[in-house]
């Protein structure tokens, strides 16, 4: 698993500047489309992408379990206009964290205990990487991320657990798909969290 400090806010900090660049090509006109993620439109998903970024930027200055700091806009149009607020707000929130085993407090988790930074950093930055592709696909985009980050965040990837609580309403990633042999680092990450590297938009 991905331990190294440095690297992984470079690497959290990278996936965050793609999915920025796949979000800042949507328009209000984009906002009913259906994405990846069952059930959510890309207003949706994108009100989830901002909460998340200022509930784990809480998190990193010690108030993640205040849970208004987790709170979605109110609409898909407004998480629009905020993303890129809201993701400069994480990116900065993490350099300032001074050591790999400070404690984020992550409650959408369930876990009573908090998490090294180490490790929510990392879930952050498989979790915006997987998205700027949701994102990506959902306009009919192509995510083409450096090698190093998807090669980077692989052995994190595949650390996930794929048990019975990815069919559980509300969870983080569907269970794994089979990926090809030949899958690209990419492909494999999207399998192994749940997506079919090949979507399309209805």
């Amino acid at each position: 698993m991905l331990t190294n400090w440095k690297t992984i806010r470079d690497l959290d900090a990278s996936a965050v500047r793609y999915s920025v660049e796949q979000v800042e090509a949507a328009t209000a006109a984009d906002l009913d489309r259906p994405t990846p993620c069952a059930g959510w439109t890309l207003g949706d998903l994108l009100t989830h992408l901002v909460a998340q970024h200022r509930g784990f930027a809480a998190a990193a200055a010690g108030h993640g379990d205040d849970l208004q700091r987790w709170a979605a806009p109110s609409s898909g149009a407004d998480a629009l206009r905020d993303y890129r607020s809201a993701a400069d707000e994480a990116v900065t929130a993490f350099a300032a964290v001074e050591t790999p085993d400070s404690p984020f407090r992550l409650p959408e988790f369930g876990a009573p205990e908090p998490f090294p930074a180490v490790l929510a950093i990392g879930f952050h930055a498989v979790d915006y990487l997987v998205h700027a592709w949701d994102v990506a696909a959902t306009l009919g985009r192509q995510l083409t991320p450096d090698d190093d980050l998807v090669e980077g965040l692989l052995p994190l990837v595949l650390a996930v657990p794929d048990d019975a609580e990815r069919t559980k309403p509300g969870a983080a990633f569907a269970p794994a798909v089979p990926a090809p042999a030949d899958a690209s680092p990419l492909d494999r990450v999207l399998a192994a969290l749940g997506r079919t590297p090949d979507w399309k938009p209805a």
